[in-house]
């Protein structure tokens, strides 16, 4: 995202943009985890459009498409954006526990029935 900003004030957006499109897939994790800014969105916005039907893009995201208003900050560009990603696409949904959660867990539980070690 900084380097689209930066790109996008140097005037050179379509410089960068251009140069991803070299990339043979874009790999996007956990859009919308952080909270983006307007200025933010509409360069990820120029670039998913860039990408459309050109390159492969692999995106997660913890939010429903019915949520994701709140990354793209407005219905239309939520929308059209949307439209773009889920076209041509596979969605694969994963309705599985954190991976995370379930490794502390293990931890927690493999420390309270290790036996307290003794002194020498």
């Amino acid at each position: 995202m900084q380097e689209l900003l930066i790109a996008k004030r140097d005037l050179k957006l379509s410089r960068v943009i251009k140069r991803l499109s070299k990339c043979d897939a874009l790999i996007i994790d956990d859009i919308g985890y952080v909270q983006q800014s307007r200025e933010e969105m509409e360069v990820l916005f120029t670039l998913l459009a860039e990408r459309y039907e050109r390159g492969s893009v692999l995106l997660t995201s913890n939010l429903p498409f019915s949520k994701w208003e709140q990354i793209f900050k407005d219905p239309m560009t939520t929308a059209a954006a949307i439209d773009r990603l889920v076209h041509h696409s596979v969605i694969l949904e994963l309705n599985v526990g954190s991976y995370r959660l379930d490794e502390a867990k293990r931890r927690t539980d493999d420390a309270s029935t290790k036996p307290p070690e003794t002194e020498k």
